[in-house]
């Protein structure tokens, strides 16, 4: 699909790569972008038409989806991190499940529909490198992204007949509030933004936006230590 004319919503418009995309897409032509927020009030941007979101609140997604109705394409972008370990408060995790895995999915039934009404249009899906590897500090994170990694493949074969293109986006650190502590090399929200975009109107399904992403990806079909070292030294006996 060209970017140029058309109508789009971003969650998660107001900051961070959400925010990076709604410039990259407005420089690009579309006609329309829906910034898709909790607070509305936040979106500051004149060239962005304001809508209420929240991802825990399935009313304010069929309500946004109806306003919208002239969407041809929806970026998953909004998400939360909390540092919650594997094994960490259950709480939090079912916090993290709720807002990287349920909300994005909850969203992509409420589009769906308008996407096809609307001739197919496309979905992008914002993952993480972290949907295929998981950190001490981020086993709530990773595991409610590995869920929308599945989730994405689903919506891949779901979507198919109405000629959706369903776009996964995978990177690591990105220069965000997300990441702001993490004093690695990190990648500029802008560069994502661009890659994805430009992977849309490729109707390519995949985006590995950094080398992160794409070293991650290859280890995949390598034996488990390649992607956990510290585990070839604990097997039993």
């Amino acid at each position: 699909m060209h970017i140029e004319g058309s109508v789009v919503l971003v969650t998660g418009a107001n900051r961070g790569l959400g925010a990076a995309f709604a410039r990259a897409l407005r420089e690009r032509g579309a006609a329309k972008v829906y910034a898709a927020v909790r607070d509305p009030g936040t979106v500051t941007d004149p060239g962005l038409v304001p809508v209420r979101l929240d991802l825990t609140d399935r009313a304010s997604i069929a309500a946004a989806a109806q306003l919208a109705a002239d969407v041809t394409l929806v970026v998953n972008n909004a998400g939360i991190s909390t540092g919650t370990p594997i094994l960490g408060d259950e709480e939090a995790l079912r916090r993290e499940l709720e807002v990287n895995y349920l909300g994005p999915l909850a969203v992509s039934r409420s589009f769906a529909p308008v996407l096809a009404a609307n001739g197919g249009g496309a979905l992008v899906n914002v993952l993480s490198v972290l949907s295929w590897i998981t950190l001490p500090t981020s086993g709530g994170y990773s595991a409610a992204k590995a869920a929308m990694w599945a989730a994405t493949n689903g919506l891949r074969l779901a979507l198919a007949e109405q000629k959706t293109l369903v776009v996964a986006v995978h990177v690591g650190f990105m220069d965000t509030d997300m990441a702001a502590t993490v004093t690695t090399p990190k990648t500029a929200p802008e560069l994502v933004a661009e890659a994805t975009l430009d992977a849309v109107e490729a109707g390519q399904p995949e985006v590995l936006a950094d080398a992160t992403a794409r070293q991650v990806r290859a280890a995949l079909s390598a034996p488990l230590t390649a992607l956990y070292p510290a585990l070839a030294g604990s097997a039993p006996a």
